[in-house]
């Protein structure tokens, strides 16, 4: 094997190929160190004396299927400056390793693709020795993601498992990128970014939240120049609900005929006019429900009028929309549709906010879905911060699913 071809297959430069061997499957390449290439790993003086050698067996990149080892008998020297006896650095490999630097990057490429699980597979090495590895460029490229350039951000909760464990997510939402990950979920969880924003010095001209109480107070108390803007998803999924309730007391009051044809629309009540199959008779039962029910009806058309909120053609037609939908429920008489138009008219800033930014959480509530999908392929993880780093890394990982 030439030189040229030792560095530009193996990542090996000053080294000397000597010999090439073939066991269990395995090719191993024999090399050593240029004699003018030793040097003190101190002072890098080349005034030195050799003191024997230590042989180190280390993993390269596999050529096919097989795995490849470079043999190196690392010298130590007696440098002349400074008088102390030490092991030459081994160029292509950092000190303490069993692989070399080309290896590395080789593995944490196929990261970006493929489970831990796979890659240590793939590579005939330890789960542990590719998770090590990861760990370590994820902490550094990720421990201090840069706030300074952050103009428009999102902030979510997202639930990782049993016993209310919460982690609270904060979105770029211009590069898709997570910039914090908290512990726990309110405005505590959100203490230290806060603290890490105001010495980035970020302008933040805009943050989509849900309507929670905690986010808000928090972000109107942090970020008093910045816009808040509600995310329609939530105010749909909170209307949703809302009419979940009302149905389950209409039906709990029907008898006979009425409360047989209540049975089963939940589902039918919260979908989309336009997904509704006519070859399974949907829109016919739902059309059905409606009628017998009045209450039902003006809560179901109320919903499917929301929707058209964020369809206006500008600000002010939004907000005279708006406030004819409040003034609709209130006269609704139906309790639950009163106490949603009161939610609606406290946190009305934040809805027509929407016309001077047109952001939401969606694209963090893909985030939240990457996240547990990572956590499932893992079967879940017990190392919480190599967990967080993973997070930080999301935008990055490009999963492909085959088969």
């Amino acid at each position: 094997m030439s030189t040229s071809l030792l560095y530009h297959a193996l990542g090996i430069r000053g080294y000397r190929h000597m010999r090439t061997g073939y066991v269990g499957g395995r090719v191993i390449f024999t090399i050593e160190q240029e004699p003018g290439e030793l040097q003190c790993p101190g002072c890098g003086s080349r005034r030195v004396i050799r003191r024997g050698k230590t042989m180190r067996t280390f993993k390269g990149v596999p050529i096919g299927s097989r795995p490849v080892a470079i043999v190196l008998g690392v010298q130590r020297v007696e440098c002349k400056d400074c008088a102390v006896v030490r092991q030459v650095r081994v160029r292509f490999a950092e000190q303490r390793r069993t692989y070399t630097k080309r290896f590395e990057r080789y593995a944490l490429e196929l990261c970006r693709f493929m489970t831990i699980q796979d890659v240590a597979r793939h590579l005939q090495v330890g789960w542990d020795v590719i998770k090590d590895m990861h760990k370590r460029y994820l902490r550094w490229r990720f421990r201090r993601p840069k706030l300074k350039w952050l103009e428009q951000i999102a902030i979510d909760e997202i639930s990782i498992g049993r016993g209310h464990r919460y982690l609270t997510v904060v979105l770029d939402l211009a590069s898709g990128a997570v910039v914090f990950v908290g512990e726990g979920k309110g405005a505590r969880a959100l203490l230290p970014f806060w603290k890490r924003l105001r010495r980035s010095r970020a302008e933040i001209a805009a943050v989509a939240t849900d309507m929670s109480p905690a986010y808000i107070s928090a972000v109107l108390e942090k970020l008093p120049q910045a816009t808040l803007v509600f995310d329609r998803f939530h105010v749909i999924k909170l209307f949703n609900d809302k009419l979940s309730e009302l149905r389950r007391r209409v039906q709990r009051g029907a008898e006979g005929l009425h409360k047989q044809v209540l049975k089963g629309t939940r589902w039918l009540l919260l979908k989309n006019p336009q997904n509704l199959h006519d070859s399974r008779n949907e829109r016919e039962r739902l059309q059905e429900a409606l009628r017998l029910n009045q209450p039902l009806a003006t809560a179901y058309y109320l919903k499917e009028d929301l929707r058209e909120f964020w369809e206006q053609a500008d600000k002010a037609s939004a907000e005279r929309f708006l406030d004819d939908w409040i003034a609709r429920a209130e006269a609704s008489e139906i309790g639950i549709l009163k106490d949603f138009a009161k939610t609606l008219r406290v946190h009305r800033f934040g809805l027509v906010a929407w016309y001077d930014y047109p952001i939401s959480t969606g694209p963090l509530e893909g985030t939240n879905n990457k996240i547990k999908t990572i956590q499932r392929r893992a079967y879940g993880f017990r190392d919480r911060q190599y967990f967080t780093w993973r997070i930080y890394g999301l935008h990055e990982t490009k999963y492909a699913l085959v088969g």
